[in-house]
């Protein structure tokens, strides 16, 4: 039987949340430029890459363990709540996870933001661990964006 579940991280950046966001919205230029280390390429396959529908393919940096790359799909955008959820509906993730949904809200603070990540899934078997790599992944990736945005 498999099982589902729900991880979230919390990661304040200094960043304002207006330059923040814009930078998740540009994800599949700024991320592979960024973060170099955890993305090789972010082709946008349909759509703009940063509205609903848009679907995006995600190859990440060499050494990443297990996967190598992610189909995913942007299932809800509210810009004013600074907020895009998405899934993956394709690649090497969907060997462990029969679905996987994340979420991605950026809040404005009087210094900086605070950027929330959560996903929910469900594993392919019980045997596959929870995604907490995928968690860390994420807060490494707000952490990078996040020194880029200050040095420029």
């Amino acid at each position: 039987m498999a099982t589902t579940g729900k991880l979230d991280v919390e990661v304040k950046v200094k960043s304002e949340a207006d330059k923040f966001w814009n930078t998740i919205l540009d994800s599949a230029t700024i991320f592979p430029k960024v973060c170099s280390d955890l993305y090789k390429e972010v082709e946008v396959l349909e759509g703009d890459g940063r509205s609903v529908g848009s679907i995006r393919l995600v190859h990440f940096a060499e050494g990443s363990p297990i996967v190598k790359s992610a189909k995913e799909k942007i299932e809800e955008l509210d810009e004013a709540k600074k907020k895009v959820a998405y899934s993956v509906i394709d690649g090497d993730m969907m060997k462990y996870y029969k679905t996987f949904k994340a979420t991605l809200e950026v809040i404005p603070e009087a210094e900086g933001s605070i950027v929330k990540w959560m996903c929910e899934y469900e594993k392919a078997s019980d045997e596959v661990p929870d995604p907490s790599m995928i968690r860390d992944f994420a807060a490494k990736n707000f952490q990078e964006i996040d020194a880029y945005l200050l040095k420029a």
